[in-house]
């Protein structure tokens, strides 16, 4: 069984991405290390939380970093839980998936190249 690096990224959906950015912000105390108009992140305490508009989700997603995302999706998926999103590449060598638990719950994990 593969262990993971822990929760790094954290990605929350928004609807106005403008009005999040302000109280992200200020809860941070940080301003964003990505700033696009179509994904604002922050880099703070070792952890990426990232404002994507228009998200799919109801809630955050936690991302699990892991080495082999292949491998770990097999784990997940042989002890129960369903692939939601198969890996994808979002840029600089990062490949993120996402699996929903036997409750639901959406899940994420990624894997940097």
């Amino acid at each position: 069984m593969m262990g993971t690096k822990g929760i790094t990224t954290v990605l929350h959906p928004v609807a106005d991405l403008a009005a999040a950015k302000a109280v992200y912000t200020a809860l941070l105390g940080a301003e964003p290390s990505t700033d696009s108009e179509y994904y604002v992140g922050y880099d703070v305490g070792g952890q990426h939380i990232g404002l994507v508009p228009g998200g799919a989700e109801k809630g955050p997603v936690a991302y699990w970093a892991v080495d082999d995302i292949e491998g770990k999706l097999a784990e997940v998926s042989e002890a129960g839980g369903t692939i939601k999103d198969a890996p994808r590449d979002v840029g600089g060598g990062r490949r993120v998936a996402t699996f929903t638990d036997v409750d639901g719950n959406v899940l994420g994990v990624l894997q940097d190249g």
